[in-house]
């Protein structure tokens, strides 16, 4: 059970962490979190040594409740291949369920760090780096399975995978328009099962 301390440092967070992922780092204020929770700067920081450590959690905030969605989404099927197409199946809306996050954590806290907060930036490709391990572990047990082709490469298909879904989430907000990640997670669909999948 989470004390008073614990509480009050878990609402900041979640309360902060769409503020920063729609702002940026350098354009959140101080006193835009202490409107945002109604707390001093004193509470703030009495909770989080700056405002650097408070964006750094409410990055991974964002972030662990997208992988918990896609991990929830791929416990439908413990196929290796069909987790490939659970993913492009959850990217296909990943549009609608973003907004209330402002967007893609990933490209929006990587694009805004990138020259200004080392620490920040650092966060970010940590995520990826899991990121592409965590898909290129299932191209590896999807191998094993005999599913995937026996000669694909699983951190080069895994950077790919996630690269080309990165790409068509950037182009889908920035253009307002989701058909780039609908028709885009086709791509990728169609990739796996016509280039990756072992037809024996």
């Amino acid at each position: 059970m989470q004390n008073k301390a614990e509480r009050t440092s878990r609402f900041i967070i979640a309360t902060t962490a769409s503020i920063f992922n729609r702002n940026g780092y350098a354009a959140t204020s101080m006193s835009t979190i202490t409107r945002a929770t109604k707390l001093t700067k004193g509470a703030i920081y009495g909770n989080f040594r700056n405002k650097e450590e408070l964006a750094i959690e409410a990055f991974r905030y964002n972030v662990k409740r997208i992988l918990r969605e896609v991990r929830e989404h791929q416990e439908s099927s413990s196929s290796p291949l069909q987790k490939l197409l659970l993913i492009t199946d959850f990217y296909r809306n990943y549009y609608d369920f973003s907004q209330d996050m402002g967007g893609c954590p990933i490209i929006n806290i990587g694009v805004d760090a990138n020259h200004q907060n080392e620490k920040l930036l650092d966060g970010v490709r940590n995520i990826i780096r899991k990121i592409e391990q965590s898909l290129a572990n299932i191209i590896e047990e999807g191998k094993t399975a005999g599913e995937l082709k026996p000669g694909l490469d699983p951190a080069g298909s895994a950077r790919q995978m996630f690269s080309i879904i990165e790409g068509a989430v950037f182009m889908s907000f920035t253009m307002d328009d989701r058909s780039y990640l609908e028709r885009t997670m086709d791509i990728l669909e169609h990739i796996v099962l016509r280039e990756w999948k072992f037809d024996k």
